[in-house]
């Protein structure tokens, strides 16, 4: 029970980083006078680092220990956001980027430790509840993340009290770029040393060892098994889509909320009961799942999503904006399902594996945030300088998230049809 609650507090932590971090793609924006692709980069970098890091976390796994890869992955994380503090003194865009991406090589080997260690820590036949009662933390973090970003970020940067920050002269601009760079560096410095009295929690807590006893395929066979593994294999897909559309309708909120005039803090409460009905989606979901086949109950979600996602696009104005935040609730229950789903019927040698592959699928927050921001500035660095099919450029841009959860949909039917009525 002591090892199980100390892993999942882990769900809390990397929640809180990835919800501190949504809001700072509009705070850069301003800031550094950026477009909306350019300021996607920080997601970029932030998503892109779990690609890099997750197959090296998982090999280090499979030699020593999943205690191992948590001490490692809070280094890194406390590295990354501890170099927050000279990316502010420098001012540069690129060094924010920097310590986003060491930051996420911690978060890639904690996710790809926490997962399959939560599915470990128990009978099989709940282990897909068992994750989505350990990930039901994760919006808790989320939630702590987002009112830091709220409420010692957003409402204390001088640079949103600007009407026009770019027709300031440069010594202004100067002024309120270093005092803005350093409210968001605070956050991040805080949370590295908070990092570091957690690392010493676990590296005095004895926790179950998992350790290879080196006669192992190697990694090669390992990949060349999960590759002939359809449910794995679509499961990967699945998840890039999902994280790609989660990504997509947490960043862009503030956009959608900018286009029909709401500014950045109000914007935040916005995401902020976003991430409260994603929570109570994990609740409904985690009990649902005691009566409804997993791949059943995320089809369908990743339907009503897609309804959801429709008026996002179709309805301008606050119901719009209302859906928008709906969504979270049936997109809530998708990673560890999908996570659950796609490793079920492995060896733990090959859950080790296929946890590298799961985690790598967050990539696609990525890509499709990139790609998002890349159609919202067809007319502008505005987000509603032009419209298309009737309705406003970022309302259009939210057409790639429905085309993600039809995907998810699909998948949930795929396996469902073709391997539980089987059985």
């Amino acid at each position: 029970m002591i090892p199980f609650i100390l892993v999942t507090s882990l769900f809390a932590l990397w929640g809180f980083a990835n919800a501190v971090t949504d809001p700072m793609v509009q705070a850069f924006k301003k800031v550094l006078e950026l477009s909306n692709s350019q300021a996607a980069w920080v997601q970029m970098a932030f998503y892109g680092g779990y690609f890099c890091m997750a197959l090296p976390a998982a090999i280090l796994m499979r030699k020593y220990s999943y205690k191992t890869g948590i001490l490692i992955g809070l280094s890194l994380y406390a590295m990354g956001a501890l170099l927050f503090y000279p990316a502010a003194n420098t001012e540069q865009f690129w060094f924010f980027c920097l310590g986003l991406y060491v930051l996420t090589f911690g978060l890639a080997f904690l996710e790809t430790a926490a997962n399959p260690y939560i599915l470990a820590m128990g009978s099989k036949e709940t282990a897909t509840q068992r994750l989505n009662l350990a990930q039901a933390f994760n919006p808790i973090g989320n939630i702590a993340g987002l009112l830091v970003a709220q409420q010692f970020v957003l409402v204390n940067l001088q640079s949103d009290n600007v009407s026009d920050f770019s027709v300031l002269d440069e010594a202004a601009k100067t002024m309120i770029r270093t005092a803005d760079l350093m409210v968001i560096r605070n956050p991040y410095v805080v949370m590295g040393l908070l990092l570091i009295g957690v690392f010493l929690l676990f590296l005095i807590s004895k926790m179950p060892e998992s350790k290879d006893d080196g006669g192992m395929p190697s990694i090669g066979a390992t990949f060349k098994v999960l590759g002939k593994n359809k449910k794995y294999v679509f499961g990967v897909l699945a998840q890039i889509f999902n994280v790609g559309a989660q990504i997509m309708m947490w960043t862009y909120i503030y956009q959608y909320a900018e286009a029909i005039g709401i500014d950045s803090v109000s914007a935040g409460y916005y995401q902020l009961a976003a991430f409260i009905v994603f929570f109570l989606g994990r609740a409904l979901g985690t009990y649902l799942l005691r009566f409804i086949k997993p791949e059943r109950l995320l089809m369908f979600f990743a339907l009503a999503a897609t309804a959801c996602v429709v008026l996002v696009i179709f309805v301008e104005g606050i119901l719009g904006l209302y859906a928008l935040v709906l969504t979270s609730l049936f997109l809530s229950i998708n990673f560890p399902t999908i996570y659950g789903i796609a490793l079920d019927d492995l060896s733990e040698d090959q859950s080790k594996v296929g946890s590298a592959g799961l985690i790598m699928a967050i990539v696609g927050g990525a890509l499709m945030p990139k790609l998002q921001g890349s159609i919202i500035d067809i007319g502008g660095n505005g987000v509603a300088d032009t419209s298309i099919l009737g309705v406003s450029e970022v309302n259009v841009s939210f057409i790639l998230p429905l085309l993600c959860f039809l995907f998810i949909a699909w998948y949930g039917h795929h396996i469902y049809k073709n391997y539980e009525l089987i059985k």
